[in-house]
């Protein structure tokens, strides 16, 4: 998992995924059969333990408006851990790639799709709940939300510190609020 994040898709090489997990790339087909199997199999790893923190955020607080809180703030947070590569592992993941890499670029894109849609979901439930006004657009906000995180974590790739993307948080938890009820 550490390998494909730190150098993307088509930066790891068989050599460097085999170094990584100290076995033979014979070891690593018959395991995974794929480099492509692996790579779905790292980016499940990720999103089940370290990139957990999100949607945990977004189910374990009651109203709606405190979990997309909690998730932008603690994405500034993530996003800047030391000793282990910056930003989001999906949300940077096969951007660009070579033709022959499309779908791994599409599967990513799928997953961050997912991630939008989820947002959307916690938007639904808390206009339902009278959390957000009955107008709010709940597919615009989701993906201005969405927008809001994948590029902190572009920016924590770039360098940005924790201190900048919690100010990047609380501007997006600004304007979040004025669709609150």
């Amino acid at each position: 998992m550490l390998t494909f994040w730190k150098l993307g898709y088509e930066g790891a090489s068989i050599a460097d995924l085999t170094a990584a997990m100290e076995i033979t790339p014979q070891s690593l087909y018959a395991a995974f059969g794929s480099k492509s199997a692996l790579y779905h199999e790292a980016l499940g790893h990720y999103q089940q333990t370290v990139g957990a923190f999100s949607m945990r955020a977004l189910e374990e607080e009651v109203s709606s408006v405190a979990g997309i809180e909690r998730m932008l703030r603690e994405s500034a947070t993530e996003f800047c851990k030391a000793r282990r590569p910056r930003g989001c592992m999906v949300s940077t993941a096969v951007l660009t790639c070579a033709t022959e890499n499309r779908d791994e670029a599409r599967y990513v894109a799928q997953l961050r799709k997912a991630a939008i849609e989820a947002l959307k979901r916690r938007i639904d439930r808390g206009i339902e709940a009278g959390e957000f006004k009955s107008t709010t657009n709940s597919a615009g906000l989701a993906r201005y939300l969405g927008s809001v995180i994948q590029g902190m974590s572009v920016q924590a790739q770039d360098g940005a510190t924790k201190q900048e993307l919690l100010a990047v948080a609380e501007l997006a938890i600004h304007s979040l609020r004025q669709f609150s009820a």
